[in-house]
């Protein structure tokens, strides 16, 4: 848990959570703030299984995965080339029209670029093309004159995508279970990180009240979404959707190979749901934990 990546206090939060259920589940557990010297910490403690609750880059990105496969220790969620292929979100888009699941137009440029002109007609978003948490999110309104002044937390290289209308849905993949439902995160704007983690900051409908045709398209993609990158574990795959627009309405924004699971998060919320309790959860996952990549 921890880490040294800007979602640092997201994976903070997750491990507490999970550190209490896996205990309520009975297991016997180790907290390790990931730094510098965690192959040293792990090969101290000799865990059975590492339940990985890391958010964004180093622990989210396939690099913790490669160390934890070279001192041969299980561990939860996705592999290495999985988490890398995920994190890279214009790759991971490539991979999903290839599968020919419906995503956004987009392309990566530098600051210097970004800033000089409009590099897509707006409006249209800039993100980091490797972080989560909607870390670092700049949207660029319709008839906007200028381009955005990035801040110095933004890469080098970033994405800029054309701007997705419409209501924000979201659908967890667990393993061969496949898809639990569709939820609908219901916010007063745009659902950036203060919306995602701070108390009150959206609305989760679950199951959403969409059309059937919506819920069963959200939950074929995300499984495909899932199946396509190599994922195993838990995932999340989130949606926008054009409600004027119909089945052309829906697209698919990312997959997050380890979705948040805060007081907050939506995966614990979506597993409740269809009747899954989090020690429950947290249990299955660490059943699951594998290192073979």
């Amino acid at each position: 848990m921890g880490g040294p990546s800007a979602e640092r206090e997201v994976s903070l939060s997750t491990g507490r959570g999970c550190v209490d259920a896996l205990r309520e589940a009975g297991f016997s557990t180790i907290e390790i703030d990931a730094g510098p010297d965690l192959a040293e910490r792990l090969a101290e403690a000799k865990p059975d299984v590492v339940f990985n609750a890391l958010h964004g880059r180093w622990g989210e990105d396939g690099c913790v995965q490669g160390l934890l496969e070279w001192l041969r220790l299980p561990y939860t969620h996705s592999g290495v080339l999985a988490s890398a292929l995920a994190m890279d979100k214009e790759r991971a888009k490539d991979a999903f029209r290839a599968e020919g699941l419906p995503v956004m137009e987009s392309r990566l440029a530098t600051r210097d670029e970004v800033e000089a002109g409009h590099v897509l007609p707006p409006p249209y978003v800039v993100k980091p093309y490797n972080e989560g948490s909607s870390v670092g999110v700049y949207i660029v309104a319709e008839g906007a004159n200028a381009p955005p002044k990035l801040g110095a937390e933004m890469p080098e290289r970033v994405m800029v995508e054309a701007f997705a209308p419409g209501r924000e849905l979201t659908t967890m993949v667990m393993g061969e279970r496949g898809a639990l439902g569709v939820t609908d995160i219901i916010t007063d704007g745009w659902y950036d990180y203060d919306a995602k983690y701070k108390e009150g900051g959206s609305r989760h409908e679950v199951p959403a009240a969409i059309p059937a045709e919506i819920g069963a398209a959200c939950r074929d993609y995300a499984e495909r979404a899932h199946r396509v990158i190599g994922c195993r574990g838990v995932t999340r795959t989130d949606f926008r959707w054009d409600e004027s627009r119909g089945l052309d309405g829906l697209v698919l924004l990312e997959i997050n190979t380890q979705p948040g699971m805060t007081p907050t998060s939506l995966v614990p919320e979506q597993a409740a749901w269809a009747g899954i309790g989090f020690p429950e959860l947290c249990t299955w996952l660490v059943e699951d934990a594998s290192c073979d990549r």
